[in-house]
């Protein structure tokens, strides 16, 4: 009799543990696998600046060329010198990219002519006491009107002293002085 009491003993411990399993298992919803693409290579983060259209980082993926950074700052300028980059180079995160702007073909002065403001600088720079509407026109953060307005100051109050007087002139404030501050000259 004491083998029957065990089995029924141990049968009713496995029921009683088969239900708690299956009270266990449908409590726990089961959750569908879910497969993930793989993830994108990590991009790069470089600066454009210079004679280009757009200055400003750009996020371009990686293996980018310098010359997927100047289409992502809108192309470059008509009188940027690309002879001085290497548009094929491979980028790498927190390149600086500076377009130099060329030198221009400078027309003979005629006599008690001041020479203009495109004639060759170091460095390439444009003079901002001399320079006329379409010169200024090309900076970036200056259109025409903010262009028209640095004239129209220049003629009141003289030439500028330092670039930091161009403040002064309305629509012109530290974030577009600092587009325009390695491009430019005062003397």
């Amino acid at each position: 009799m004491a083998g029957w009491r065990l089995f029924l003993f141990g049968l009713l411990a496995g029921l009683i543990a088969a239900a708690v399993i299956l009270i266990v298992a449908r409590g726990c919803p089961a959750r569908p696998v879910e497969l993930l693409p793989p993830a994108d290579p990590p991009g790069v983060q470089v600066f454009v600046s210079g004679a280009v259209r757009a200055t400003g980082v750009y996020q371009l993926p990686a293996g980018s060329l310098v010359r997927d950074a100047l289409q992502a700052a809108s192309g470059a300028l008509p009188q940027a010198d690309l002879e001085s980059l290497n548009l094929a180079e491979q980028l790498s995160a927190g390149d600086e990219i500076r377009v130099r702007f060329g030198a221009t073909a400078v027309p003979p002065l005629q006599p008690g002519q001041l020479p203009a403001a495109t004639a060759p600088l170091p460095n390439h720079l444009l003079r901002i006491n001399a320079a006329n509407l379409a010169e200024l026109d090309t900076l970036p953060g200056i259109g025409p009107a903010r262009a028209q307005r640095i004239i129209d100051k220049r003629e009141a109050h003289g030439p500028f002293a330092r670039l930091e007087d161009l403040l002064r002139v309305s629509g012109i404030g530290p974030a577009v002085l600092e587009k325009i501050r390695d491009l430019v000259r005062v003397d």
